[in-house]
């Protein structure tokens, strides 16, 4: 049969199984839009600005693990993306941009609302393509699919000109598997590699797991907490690790890095074989590679993308392949090992891990006269049972989310690592709601963050979505006060929020309900009625201690061990 450009755009979302398409439409995707109308195959959500467009994709991806799809406009359009694409990118979440361009004779002659989208994207994207022929359209736009969720999960971008849009050609409806021939990432790892990874694990006195986002973006949760039951170590997860082993299991020493456990930190330091499992051994997470490299120990990395390895930290043993597929042979080779590992060694090295454990690093001082910001996560844990999907913004709010909302399952903590993006949270809880349409939504947010993407409320109300919205209110942009308070001897130079909206007034007038709590006797009551309101979107603005800081802290430039426990040590 065949059909115009905008038509085989539609159908090739229908045949990729999209059911959510976020966008914003513009002059550039109008033919797109009209194919949009006159189909059922899939839903389109208008969002209020580009950047969230992305981001509700982004979520959508990453709590369900479907590739996200978002549809924008030339020009302001496609620009307004980017901080979208590069945090997508920076995780390695899948989604797929179709971006609109002028017509492919206007192209480079600066045309209205023209820009090289292709140029721009570039460094934030896993690829790029620019559909210059319709004939071409339905090919690239399933290798964008098939390229976003294959290997290391990416962005990709289509662009397509208006002109391509209108053009007609025959469509053929796909065909068996996508194969491009300079693209074949590895899956299965490498069996000598995987056999030395046994025997070094089997001979390890003090074994240590380091899990990060490649076990949640593989679906690997399963082997994961098989393997670390088998082995009998202690495991750390990255904050975008959270949730692939149960936060509740007594192996699970916590989260590593600037702002990870005391037990957990000092455990990555003083271990004697180290297995990273979809990790990157980031600057947050090992923080001063030299420092890192002082204590001897051998060190397994399992990575999907081989320029990882070995990147920042010297690998004694690298594993090229998917998680999954990686530990599945690492369990079947583990068990049938012999001899087994040393039973009191082990546990000489989980008297030790204990020992640091009890420092109990993450107490704090609650009080009855201000709501304290980590009591407020606490509380939601309890009255959602630990079992809602958590989106936070970037901030002080998204470490005491990541330390006190305690994640026992996969896909569950929707947050910016990498790239660190304010004003994704509410855009992540529209996606994460419209992929999971019966489960339990909360964003964690700040007054500062919130307001970067506070539009999204008049979607939200557009199509009936009900997060409920956790704003932990300091009056200040808190974590780089911190660091101000911290390293520029508390010279706070442009962080005070001074004219705040208010936000219960500001909220109802899209349609929502608002709170304003200031009693910490009140925090517990009122996260209890918001969630009571199903059919609503509720905002809790609370009010809460205005010098708090995050604690434990690694210092920039410091070494793992070199942490800060609280005010007491500065």
């Amino acid at each position: 049969m065949e059909l115009n450009g905008a038509d085989i755009v539609t159908q090739c979302l229908a045949d990729e199984g999209v059911e959510h398409v976020f966008g914003y439409p513009g002059g550039a995707v109008l033919y797109i839009y009209d194919a949009i109308y006159k189909q059922d195959k899939f839903q389109h959500i208008l969002v209020r600005h580009e950047q969230a467009a992305v981001h509700a994709a982004d979520a959508y991806s990453r709590s369900s693990g479907k590739v996200g799809v978002c549809l924008v406009t030339s020009g302001p359009g496609v620009t307004n993306a980017v901080t979208g694409i590069a945090t997508a990118y920076m995780d390695s979440i899948p989604i797929v941009i179709l971006s609109g361009q002028v017509p492919t004779h206007a192209i480079g002659e600066d045309a209205f609302q023209e820009c090289d989208a292709i140029g721009i994207t570039r460094p934030c994207v896993k690829h790029n393509f620019l559909v210059r022929d319709v004939k071409d359209l339905a090919e690239t736009i399933r290798r964008a699919f098939y390229i976003a969720r294959s290997g290391r999960p990416g962005p990709v971008l289509v662009d397509i000109p208006k002109d391509v849009t209108v053009a007609h050609t025959k469509y053929t409806p796909p065909k068996g598997e996508i194969a491009i021939r300079s693209y074949a990432p590895v899956v299965k790892g490498h069996q000598g590699q995987i056999k030395k990874a046994v025997q070094m694990l089997l001979q390890a006195e003090r074994p240590m797991i380091y899990s990060g986002g490649g076990a949640i973006l593989s679906d690997a949760s399963e082997e994961l907490i098989r393997f670390v039951k088998m082995v009998g170590a202690p495991i750390t997860s990255t904050l975008m690790g959270l949730g692939a082993f149960p936060f509740s299991d007594r192996q699970f020493v916590g989260m590593p890095g600037m702002h990870g456990t005391y037990e957990a930190n000092m455990s990555m330091q003083h271990c004697d074989v180290l297995l990273a499992v979809g990790a990157r051994f980031d600057d947050r997470v090992i923080g001063n590679p030299r420092h890192f490299a002082q204590n001897p120990r051998k060190i397994i990395h399992i990575d999907v993308d081989p320029s990882s390895i070995s990147k920042r930290v010297r690998v004694d043993v690298p594993i090229v392949g998917n998680v999954k597929d990686v530990l599945a042979e690492l369990i079947s080779q583990y068990e049938a090992a012999e001899p087994r590992q040393n039973a009191d060694s082990l546990e000489r090295w989980w008297q030790q891990v204990e020992g640091w454990r009890a420092r109990d690093c993450m107490k704090f001082a609650d009080s009855s006269e201000v709501i304290k910001p980590q009591s407020v996560v606490q509380k939601l844990w309890e009255v959602t049972g630990g079992d809602a999907f958590v989106t936070s913004d970037v901030g002080q709010h998204q470490m005491w989310a990541a330390q006190y909302y305690g994640f026992n399952k996969p896909r569950r903590w929707i947050n910016s690592g990498g790239l660190g993006t304010m004003g994704v949270g509410l855009p992540y809880a529209m996606g994460v709601q419209m992929a999971n349409p019966d489960a339990t939504v909360a964003c964690i947010t700040g007054e500062g963050s919130i307001q970067m993407n506070i539009q999204e409320l008049s979607t939200c109300k557009q199509y009936g979505l009900t997060p409920k919205v956790l704003c932990l209110n300091n009056r200040y942009l808190g974590m780089v006060r911190q660091w101000q308070q911290l390293d520029y001897s508390s010279r706070y130079s442009e962080t005070y929020m001074d004219a705040l909206p208010d936000f219960v007034k500001l909220v109802e007038a899209y349609g929502h309900v608002g709170m304003r709590i200031e009693k910490p006797s009140d925090v517990e009551g009122a996260i209890r009625e918001a969630f009571s309101l199903k059919d609503r979107l509720v905002f809790m603005d609370f009010i809460t201690d205005r010098t708090e800081n995050v604690w434990p802290m690694v210092k920039a430039g410091r070494g793992l061990t070199e942490m800060l426990l609280g005010a007491e040590d500065l």
